[in-house]
């Protein structure tokens, strides 16, 4: 699952997830960058069976998505769940928040773009991911990507659990960063 909002070297990084045979979902803006530069995309909305409403406010907030991020793949009653709800497992997760702190700092905003900047989906998604850690790699900075690729690569589409669990603590520490600052 990719959604991000940096989209700093999302297209190149993705490339290379397609090249290894990985499925690639994502939310509108950046399923469709990635579209146009002939990436095969999924989108979440394809997924969910619902479009994204107000204004985008509401787009990942739905079962299949967090479903996918927190199930737990050796629970059998999850799996049960999984398969009698149609959920299927998100492995890897590329999120990044609504740039809330260039919005507060930039005296032309308004208040209204600085509320529009803080990011509801993308915490919930990113703590999910991280609380999950041994089902879900979740991946905040996209500085990481290219030791994920390496990991990957090196690994047979597969991450270690110590990289997870460190990519993990990582995510928790940017989403507490993220709601101090909001």
């Amino acid at each position: 699952l990719i959604s991000v909002s940096d989209k700093t070297g999302i297209v190149e990084f993705a490339r290379e997830l397609h090249a290894l045979d990985i499925e690639i979902l994502s939310t509108g803006g950046t399923a469709s960058m990635l579209r146009s530069e002939g990436i095969p995309v999924t989108s979440v909305s394809d997924i969910t069976g619902f479009p994204e409403v107000m204004d985008g406010r509401v787009k990942t907030l739905h079962p299949k998505i967090h479903g996918g991020l927190l199930a737990v793949l050796d629970n059998e009653q999850h799996k049960q769940q999984m398969d009698e709800h149609d959920i299927s497992s998100i492995d890897i997760a590329i999120i990044n928040l609504y740039p809330f702190e260039k919005t507060v700092t930039n005296p032309n905003s308004t208040d209204e773009d600085i509320i529009e900047n803080i990011d509801i989906g993308g915490p919930a998604m990113v703590r999910a991911s991280a609380k999950n850690y041994k089902w879900t790699a979740i991946v905040v900075n996209p500085l990481r990507y290219e030791q994920l690729l390496t990991e990957l690569k090196a690994n047979n589409n597969t991450i270690n659990e110590d990289v997870r669990r460190s990519l993990a603590a990582e995510a928790f520490a940017h989403t507490a960063r993220y709601d101090t600052l909001i």
